[in-house]
């Protein structure tokens, strides 16, 4: 099988496979979207209150 009849194969075959796949609508898209921002800015501020109560621990322990 010589390379170019292997990346026909290749594309012929990605191809057939996106034919599959269920794509989200553009609501679902917006919708899982805006809760990837959500959780992120959630963790964000929960590690940075986490962050700052564990350096006043620390600064208060050293007093």
């Amino acid at each position: 099988m010589s390379v170019v009849d292997s990346m026909k194969n290749y594309f012929v075959g990605s191809y057939a496979e996106m034919k599959k796949v269920t794509w989200p609508t553009k609501k679902q898209t917006i919708n899982y979207s805006l809760m990837v921002i959500g959780l992120s800015v959630g963790m964000a501020a929960f590690f940075g209150i986490l962050d700052y109560g564990l350096n006043l621990g620390i600064l208060f322990g050293l007093k």
